[in-house]
């Protein structure tokens, strides 16, 4: 159980049954009267966004919150399904649910997958994921016209810019928090 006054940026709680994170905080004193708690908080569950004001002594639950590492298995056109690392139960999200983590994930590719009342909510993806390049145009030595990247297709189907000495069926590391190519991957 949390009080107004263990409220600041980060910290998850409980709503009306639903899970909700401190986006942003401010502590107010007024001369007179209790001080007063602003806080901006997100649902976590539909992204919405508000603003709120609490007074101190209030109570909060927190957030029945827990994270596991679940490993990608496959795609079967319609969800995607997760396999926990330690326990081997599978888990299926849809692709709302998995959003614009599909560009970068692989099979085998462990993830961090957050769960609220036993129920998938999110997914993190780690930092860095290699993947092989199917489709990029040749580079011409001397082609400074087309700038300093071009576009490259990766397995997954996601497209990236990548720069010009990057060849079609080399293995590239990618920041997935950006969606940038990072460094060509020796192999």
């Amino acid at each position: 159980m949390y009080e107004s006054g263990d409220l600041r940026k980060g910290l998850k709680i409980e709503i009306d049954g639903e899970p909700y994170v401190v986006v942003q905080f401010e502590f107010v004193k007024p001369g007179k009267g209790q001080a007063l708690y602003k806080c901006k908080l997100k649902n976590m569950l539909t992204g919405v966004q508000f603003d709120r004001t609490y007074r101190s002594g209030e109570k909060f639950n927190k957030a029945d919150l827990e994270e596991l590492d679940m490993e990608y298995l496959y795609f079967d056109g319609e969800s995607y399904c997760f396999m926990n690392t330690s326990t081997y139960e599978q888990e299926f999200l849809t692709p709302d649910q998995v959003g614009d983590a599909k560009g970068f994930l692989k099979e085998n590719t462990v993830c961090s997958m957050l769960f609220f009342d036993r129920r998938p909510i999110g997914l993190t993806l780690p930092n860095f994921v290699e993947l092989k390049i199917v489709k990029a145009d040749p580079w011409v030595k001397g082609d400074t016209a087309s700038g300093d990247s071009k576009p490259a297709t990766l397995e997954t189907g996601v497209t990236i810019q990548v720069p010009p000495f990057v060849e079609e069926g080399e293995t590239i590391r990618i920041d997935t928090r950006t969606g940038q190519y990072v460094e060509r991957v020796k192999g």
